[in-house]
């Protein structure tokens, strides 16, 4: 399993602030749904609140497998 590379408060503190741009997928590593969040605004406000959502609950965590760090 990867080492935790990557901070669950710094993915929610992006994706509230600017999960409309898909920064918070960026920063996960999914660069495919961030871009189509980007031209998109977020999915119109929508896929950014299920992915702050998702974010929160721990369902949606970083494309590399890792865990969150601690």
């Amino acid at each position: 399993m990867p080492q935790p590379t990557k901070s669950k408060t710094a993915a929610i503190l992006l994706s509230f602030f600017l999960g409309g741009l898909g920064i918070d997928r960026f920063y996960l590593g999914y660069t495919g749904m961030g871009v189509l969040k980007l031209l998109t605004a977020g999915g119109f406000g929508i896929i950014a609140i299920i992915d702050f959502v998702r974010i929160i609950i721990g369902s949606l965590k970083p494309a590399d497998g890792s865990e969150w760090l601690p």
